[in-house]
């Protein structure tokens, strides 16, 4: 009997910091494997935002890359998903409601999946170990910032460093705290596991060699960093593309100043006020990510002076990071150091300014300044500010400085190289390929 086509089932939370990547993978995986199938989920809300009815009330074919691509939403239980709020109790309902109704709706896709005969898995290491020996330590100093904790695997790391998750939402009240639950769960999940589940993350081993060495007790493999060009996956709507790459291309080499502090961050109105008056008097050319609805929260004759007060550079609402970064006039990115924006950083060869607040963040700025030195971490003020005059200092800092940019040059060559043909990343994916594992 012939082997069963191989099938892979990705699943995604419903944010643009998960769609993209998984996405991408998704995508890696068929062009890996020429005879698999891949079926791409996310919930029913972030569907529809990624493929917008068109005024015909036609939609976007459910199927690309000859029929071997399908994408099939599960049902969160909401009609409008997670919707922004500053009530705690908001976000951990909307999780209560993603787990309970998100658990019954996946288990019908893989029903559904299996009947045809398709049957459908650092920072990791930081969550990892305190699930396994450190939670104790980490919760009795957790309100002390400058407290040093020693994890296998990985530099001294200060409480500070960690990720918020494990710091403020063991706490529940903390507005995270579901998904503090959630990693617990995770955790416990692949724990029991036999044999041992495959993790798939979102990196290469050169990168991060010390801390992959760390987790022994699970098969983590590293097949990244996942970011083709010019891929344009998403729930947002991008600017018009060829204004902002034209505006780009009238610049001269390494002179701008990229800014965008992601898909989730919210900006004080302070704030916005410290970060343009930054950017101009730095005297560079910038252009900067300012989403719509961070504008919408301004009222209407700010939101009309904010482009009167632009002399030096463009504000978008969304753009495409990844040909932006990869544009030889691009010679500096201001970012809130999520993990896709690093990798993709790394990866185009641009220094980084890190300006990081929550989850994962602090630890990919550790990441970035000591153990790469691709970059320099901006200090906020007491009141969660980043100054005008820490901005420039900081821009100043990473942008032509010889020392940086040798080591900027020295770490796109390595994920390259890691990521191309024959190199690690693609090697272990051809692996779990053959091995014709679950994702």
């Amino acid at each position: 009997m012939s082997s069963p086509q191989p099938h892979f089932l990705v699943l995604t939370f419903p944010f643009q910091g998960h769609i993209a990547p998984a996405l991408r993978l998704a995508k890696r995986l068929l062009a890996a494997t020429p005879d698999a199938l891949v079926t791409f989920s996310t919930t029913e809300v972030a569907h529809r935002r990624m493929f917008p009815a068109k005024p015909d009330g036609a939609e976007v074919p459910a199927e690309e890359h000859g029929g071997r691509l399908e994408f099939l939403p599960f049902s969160d239980g909401t009609e409008a998903g997670y919707v922004r709020s500053t009530d705690p109790g908001a976000f951990n309902s909307y999780m209560a409601s993603f787990h309970a109704e998100g658990a019954r709706t996946v288990a019908e896709i893989v029903d559904a999946l299996a009947a045809p005969g398709r049957p459908p898995v650092a920072v990791f290491v930081i969550y990892f170990h305190y699930f396994h020996g450190h939670a104790d330590v980490v919760a009795e100093h957790r309100h002390d910032p400058s407290f040093v904790v020693e994890l296998p695997g990985l530099m001294p790391l200060t409480i500070g460093d960690l990720p918020n998750f494990l710091t403020d939402a063991i706490d529940p009240s903390d507005f995270f705290h579901s998904v503090f639950n959630t990693f617990h769960d995770l955790m416990e999940t692949l724990d029991k596991e036999s044999p041992k589940a495959t993790v798939l993350v979102n990196t290469c081993q050169e990168l991060e060699l010390s801390a992959l060495a760390a987790v022994g007790a699970h098969h983590v493999l590293p097949v990244g960093p996942v970011l083709p060009p010019g891929d344009v996956s998403g729930i947002f709507k991008q600017d018009d593309e060829s204004e902002y790459m034209e505006w780009l291309d009238a610049k001269p080499e390494n002179s701008v100043v990229y800014v965008s502090f992601g898909s989730l961050a919210t900006m004080a109105r302070e704030q916005l006020d410290e970060l343009l008056l930054g950017l101009e008097e730095s005297e560079r050319p910038y252009l900067c990510v300012i989403r719509k609805d961070i504008k919408v929260a301004l009222v209407d004759r700010e939101a009309e002076m904010l482009h009167e007060r632009l002399k030096n550079g463009m504000v978008v609402e969304w753009c495409d990071q990844v040909r932006v970064l990869s544009h030889a006039a691009v010679g500096c990115f201001v970012t809130h150091c999520g993990w896709n924006s690093v990798l993709e950083s790394v990866a185009s060869g641009v220094p980084m300014v890190c300006v990081p607040r929550m989850s994962d963040q602090r630890m990919n700025a550790q990441l970035v300044v000591r153990d790469w030195r691709v970059g320099v971490r901006a200090q906020i003020d007491e009141g969660g500010v980043l100054r005008e005059a820490e901005l420039r200092r900081c821009i100043e800092e990473v942008m032509d400085n010889p020392e940086v940019a040798a080591e900027v040059g020295k770490w796109k060559r390595i994920v390259v190289e890691a990521t191309g043909k024959g190199g690690s990343s693609d090697r272990n994916l051809m692996a779990f390929n053959g091995a014709r594992s679950v994702v």
